[in-house]
């Protein structure tokens, strides 16, 4: 592979370093019956394991806000991803229910800023007509995530035990760190010497109550609440009422993530070409009708099973592309930074909103079997359309630029091409 284009470099790294940190976070889901199992645990304490480490995320999104851009992002971001690593070797490392509730804080404080960041980087390299293509080429990170990474994890967690995924990607970490050492540039031109600099908790606070911000993070809510209450649910769903084997999990998410590292790309790309939210307004309800479809599947053949949750991902990815082309539009580049910061907190508390209210709508049957889940669902739809007013009203604040030579379109869509050699590879669902 040759990278002739050093924004295509820069997006690679980005894409690994989301790629680990996104299985990081995801692996958890697919191995909920293992975990509920061999922690003796019931579903509300599962639903702690997903959600402490997103309410450490919140708070320390909220403390980044005020420095992240006092720093150049390439520090920032190393800073993050060295910490994120040790977390997620203390995960690999815990031997009881307790130790992982610690290690996932941990790992939230430093791995639920990476995504912020990242798309800060992005929003620097990338001029506002391109950013829907590269941000569809970063976030399919998730979509590799679903075809190799989870499914390679569930592997381990079957073939060794929970433990061993979580070893697995802070061994592919110790490479990806040094690489992105290299060829992330250190990012500094949002910096202001001749500014003088605001006290921390006045800029936290003109970050958090800015009006078009506040519109970016309702919809950031509205998007996470209505993803987050579903998901972490799914895999224990097809295992004990849909039928699926639990060693056919992994099925499941490499279809979804190869459905998904097509569509995130060409969404982007359509976004770009007939207007983001055009595209929001067509995708945001497809992805409602497949919600509505696997809160409400009952026992069917595998491939069924397998169809529903792929394109219930793809819909989710979707969105998530569109929406978060729209947000890093919303805000000027000087306060990208904290933004962002600030928008990963928003986004970490509304996925433990999500996931602690499905927590407490699904219960666990005599038999086995989760119970109103079909609930849960309707709570994801009626949020999925909320974002539809919330988008529309949401502004860009800055004008669209010409394209420049830096890279084209289809440049960013091939980057991900290029991506897909040794990677393939974005938050969330």
């Amino acid at each position: 592979m040759t990278l002739k284009n050093p924004n295509r470099a820069i997006l690679l790294i980005l894409a690994a370093v989301q790629f680990t940190s996104i299985v990081d976070f995801m692996i958890v889901m697919p191995l909920s019956a293992q975990l509920m199992r061999t922690l003796a645990i019931g579903p509300r304490q599962y639903g702690w394991i997903v959600s402490s480490y997103t309410i450490s995320a919140f708070l320390s999104g909220l403390f980044a806000s005020s420095l992240m851009d006092r720093f150049g992002r390439k520090a920032a971001f190393l800073t993050l991803y060295c910490g994120f690593l040790l977390g997620t070797l203390f995960c690999g490392l815990a031997g009881s229910y307790v130790a992982l509730l610690a290690a996932r804080v941990f790992t939230g404080a430093f791995g639920g800023i990476l995504g912020g960041i990242a798309l800060a980087i992005v929003s620097d390299v990338f001029p506002p007509k391109q950013r829907g293509s590269a941000t569809g080429a970063l976030m399919s990170a998730f979509a590799f995530a679903s075809v190799a990474g989870v499914p390679f994890g569930l592997y381990l967690g079957n073939r060794y035990d929970w433990h061993a995924p979580f070893l697995m990607l802070v061994a592919l970490g110790s490479f990806v760190l040094p690489a992105a050492m290299i060829v992330l540039p250190p990012l500094r031109d949002h910096l202001n010497p001749s500014r003088p600099a605001a006290h921390p908790l006045a800029r936290t606070w003109a970050t958090l109550t800015h009006p078009n911000h506040l519109r970016a993070f309702a919809l950031v809510v509205t998007l996470m609440v209505g993803g987050f209450a579903v998901i972490p649910y799914i895999s224990p769903y097809v295992v004990f009422n849909v039928g699926v084997a639990e060693e056919d999990l992994p099925w499941i998410y490499v279809a979804g993530g190869a459905f998904t590292l097509v569509a995130a790309p060409a969404i982007g790309k359509l976004a770009d070409r007939f207007g983001k939210l055009r595209m929001y307004w067509i995708v945001a309800p497809v992805s409602a009708v497949f919600m509505l479809a696997v809160t409400n599947l009952p026992k069917v053949p595998m491939v069924v099973a397998v169809l529903a949750v792929g394109l219930l991902m793809v819909g989710n990815a979707g969105r998530m592309v569109v929406a978060m082309a729209m947000v890093t539009e919303s805000v000027e580049a000087d306060r990208r930074g904290s933004f962002l910061s600030a928008n990963s907190a928003v986004q970490h508390l509304a996925t433990s909103l999500g996931a602690l209210v499905g927590s407490y709508i699904v219960v666990r049957g005599p038999d086995g079997t989760l119970r109103h889940f079909d609930r849960v669902g309707y709570v994801a739809i009626a949020a999925t359309l909320a974002s539809l007013f919330l988008a529309a009203r949401l502004r860009a604040a800055e004008p669209a630029r010409k394209t420049t030579p830096e890279i084209s379109l289809g440049a960013a869509a091939e980057a991900m091409g290029d991506a897909s050699e040794p990677l393939q590879a974005a938050e969330s669902f």
